[in-house]
């Protein structure tokens, strides 16, 4: 007897533990995220992204960012944040805006689909400089070396550090210049090495990162 009071009593401690279906009901399938359909992906760059930023995504305008290739995390990162007003333009802030979630993903996954074009340094008397600083910091400075987030080559960390192989010189310079002077505001690492940055050293390290291969 006491041992079917015992049987009786753990089933009803255990009961609580699953969950109830009525009958002939079954337990809902988990969701998975959907995947990015780059033939979308593809359509909606050409028409809202192309134009600035190239039909392949390599950027001909030196001010605007190369974005084939870039981790596709990060791409949807920045879109979310230019859209939510995390990251200041006028001009990305508008674009954004008209894109879904669903909109973001797909054109970061194609973009990051097309191989980016290789750059080149330009100026021989800060390249030295440049690289330097890329692949070994400035010490005394407490300023990192950006290979040590950025990778040796410039290929980045995929979903943490962007890619910057091949980066075009200008708009590298403009962006460390914009989170030195506080413009930039989404990312508080890259704030506070460029704020240890002077303007001949930007220079020199976003030449160094057009080169890179």
């Amino acid at each position: 007897m006491k041992l079917l009071a015992s049987m009786l009593m753990a089933a009803a401690l255990a009961a609580p533990a699953f969950p109830a279906f009525s009958a002939g009901e079954t337990p809902a399938a988990p969701t998975k995220a959907a995947k990015p359909d780059l033939v979308k992906g593809e359509a909606s760059f050409t028409a809202v992204c192309a134009a600035c930023h190239g039909a392949d995504g390599n950027s001909a305008i030196a001010a605007n960012p190369k974005l084939a290739q870039q981790h596709p995390e990060y791409l949807v990162k920045q879109l979310q944040e230019f859209k939510s007003g995390k990251r200041n333009n006028a001009i990305m802030t508008g674009f954004a805006s008209m894109l879904t979630d669903e909109d973001m993903k797909n054109i970061a996954y194609w973009a990051a689909s097309k191989p980016a074009k290789a750059g080149a340094a330009s100026d021989k008397a800060l390249v030295a400089l440049g690289e330097r600083i890329y692949r070994g910091g400035i010490a005394d400075r407490q300023i990192a070396a950006c290979a040590g987030c950025h990778s040796p080559n410039g290929a980045g960390i995929p979903a943490q550090y962007p890619r910057l192989s091949g980066q075009h010189a200008d708009y590298t310079a403009s962006q460390l210049k914009m989170f030195r002077d506080g413009s930039r505001g989404n990312s508080n690492q890259m704030t506070q090495v460029a704020a240890k940055l002077n303007d001949r050293e930007i220079k020199a390290v976003a030449d160094y990162i057009a080169g890179l291969r």
